[in-house]
């Protein structure tokens, strides 16, 4: 079992990230890649990315991302970057010592290859070879997901703010994952290997992810910065694909906004994170009455749900509100950011 110790300080610096990490999910969907579980919501990705990626490719990122025990923390950066692109160059940018370490480490849960042995050197090469292979693997088997990746991590981190602000920081914490427990002031994982991490003050960021299977994980390195990802609501419709042809016409049109209308298309977007019916007016530049109309038949439809917070309110995207949106919405992937809880 994990403990993490908590300060009052490190309770004051909670975070949970509102996107999704491009690298973990790259790191994460390889282990998912390797072995048969969930295969409801994974299979048909197995099966697609296995088609797309080459096998020298893929032999390359698999030699350093075993199903089970360690993969390097430089494949996943602590300070992680806007985007993918900016996360591949810091994890390429590792310092040659750091990741001769972390390699010399994985090289104690499986025999060592070649491919390891040359990426230990650090040279310019073997990096400018694990980051094509990593991109290339990036661009079949997450990038067509994207979206939707993005859209149920979006609802899972409105799911965790209103947890926080209806009940505070310690049911956020206790109701993290069936295999988190949260008895105050540690924060037990259950299946990790028994040690303890000591957040001293740093706090701790907590990132949903949508190929972390079962249990959370974390950086081995205790020195580094703290992070926690777990996994979000796994349901099927999860991974939809964006089809190359849809893709395309996203360019120029938006096809969400040709099935619903554009109004009521953003007014579902904006449900994604929750709001009031004054926000999705603001949201949608739209009048207070026609948010309140719009909401109406967005529930109706049973694409949001709507309960009473307060005075006011609060309007929330439904499971198959996240599936349309996720298969059919346009638009670019926004880079990951963290809210402070």
């Amino acid at each position: 079992m994990l403990r993490i110790h908590f300060t009052p300080r490190d309770l004051a610096r909670v975070t949970v990230a509102t996107k999704p990490a491009p690298l973990w999910e790259v790191l994460l969907s390889l282990h998912m890649l390797q072995h048969s579980d969930g295969r409801l919501i994974f299979e048909d990705w197995r099966r697609q990315v296995r088609a797309r990626v080459a096998p020298d490719q893929m032999r390359l990122l698999l030699e350093l991302t075993p199903s089970k025990g360690y993969s390097p923390d430089f494949l996943t950066p602590a300070e992680s970057a806007p985007d993918f692109d900016s996360a591949l160059e810091q994890a390429l940018a590792t310092p040659r010592q750091q990741l001769r370490s972390q390699l010399d480490l994985l090289g104690t849960y499986r025999p060592a290859s070649p491919w390891t042995r040359e990426l230990a050197q650090g040279g310019r090469m073997s990096m400018h070879k694990l980051g094509r292979a990593i991109r290339t693997y990036h661009d079949a088997a997450i990038a067509p997901y994207w979206k939707s990746i993005g859209t149920h991590v979006s609802a899972d981190h409105a799911h965790r703010g209103e947890a926080l602000a209806r009940h505070g920081v310690d049911r956020l914490l206790s109701s993290l994952h069936p295999r988190v427990r949260w008895v105050a002031p540690v924060l037990q994982v259950l299946d990790m290997n028994d040690r303890d991490l000591y957040l001293d003050g740093r706090g701790i960021e907590l990132q949903p992810s949508a190929f972390c299977w079962q249990v959370p994980t974390k950086l081995r390195d205790p020195d580094l910065k703290p992070i926690l990802v777990y996994p979000i609501q796994h349901a099927p419709g999860i991974l939809r694909q964006a089809s190359a042809e849809s893709a395309e016409s996203a360019l120029s049109s938006d096809p969400l906004g040709s099935l619903l209308g554009s109004t009521r298309a953003a007014a579902l977007e904006a449900t994604v994170s929750g709001c009031t019916t004054t926000e999705l007016a603001k949201r949608c530049s739209i009048s207070p009455a026609a948010a309140s109309h719009q909401a109406t038949v967005l529930r109706e439809a049973g694409l949001i749900t709507t309960r009473r917070a307060g005075a006011s309110v609060r309007h929330e995207i439904t499971q198959l509100g996240i599936w349309l949106l996720s298969g059919y919405g346009s638009g670019h992937s926004r880079p990951p950011a963290r809210t402070p809880v």
